[in-house]
């Protein structure tokens, strides 16, 4: 078991989930009346992940698109969510429905196991193993129960402008991330 790898893992992949970035969000769901269940948004959302996880290359494969293709794309989503993260403009957009459940969609996927985080697992592969990579999943499945289940009570104790600045670091990291995983491929 290599830590290094599991760490590095982990913290690629809650950059990209950016699960404290999404807290304005979720919350504003909330507000709107949506009821999120956190155990279903967080094993749905780990389906997704491991679905693509195993099998992510089978998938790209019947679509004839080679995984550092897809790694690439993937970079320059993880790039342009960065540059969003920091600059506060909306390049994606995740709709939903005033009311209603909103566990799977949109908390679930796209914005827990959404276009970044997939990419990123596959492109992960490249560099990681399948251990790591399943590690790192599970840790940051386990932070998104944790902050889903707590999300009324970090509205309270965290500032807008916390949860802002914990946004534009996670942003500079993804950016980091993105150019590093275009670097790989080039």
């Amino acid at each position: 078991m290599n830590i290094a790898a599991i760490l590095s893992v982990s913290l690629i992949l809650f950059s990209v989930i950016d699960i404290i970035g999404s807290l304005p969000v979720i919350i504003n769901m909330k507000r709107e009346g949506v009821q999120i269940k956190p155990a279903l948004a967080t094993g749905s959302a780990g389906i997704i992940m491991l679905a693509f996880l195993f099998f992510g290359a089978t998938i790209l494969g019947l679509f004839g698109i080679e995984v550092a293709s897809f790694a690439l794309a993937g970079g320059l989503i993880i790039f342009f969510i960065g540059l969003e993260m920091i600059l506060g403009i909306r390049f994606f957009r995740n709709d939903h429905e005033d009311g209603g459940e909103g566990s799977i969609v949109p908390i679930a996927f796209p914005l827990l196991a959404g276009a970044g985080t997939l990419t990123t697992i596959i492109s992960l592969k490249a560099e990681f193993d399948n251990i790591s990579i399943l590690t790192g999943i599970v840790i940051n499945l386990i932070i998104i129960f944790i902050i889903l289940k707590s999300s009324d009570w970090l509205t309270k104790k965290l500032s807008p402008q916390a949860i802002s600045n914990l946004r534009k670091v996670f942003g500079i990291l993804l950016i980091a991330i993105a150019i590093q995983m275009v670097r790989n491929y080039l």
